[in-house]
């Protein structure tokens, strides 16, 4: 005998982000600037940790200046 239950679909994507009402989109959005400007905070924040660990500049320490 054979039982023909269906399972729900539970692996949908969610509408909105877990911090904000914004929908996730790509292009010029409120989201995509807001994950863009973290990013580009954890980028800064790399730099200043390299240049106080190798008491050199970022420049210096990556090659870019002799």
């Amino acid at each position: 005998m054979t039982s023909t239950s269906e399972t729900p679909d539970t692996t949908s994507v969610p509408e909105t982000s877990a911090t904000t009402n914004d929908v996730p989109a790509f292009g010029w959005s409120g989201y995509a600037e807001r994950v863009n400007g973290r990013f580009a905070m954890v980028g800064f924040v790399a730099v200043l940790v390299i240049e106080v660990l190798s008491g050199d500049t970022f420049l210096h320490w990556a090659g870019l200046l002799p």
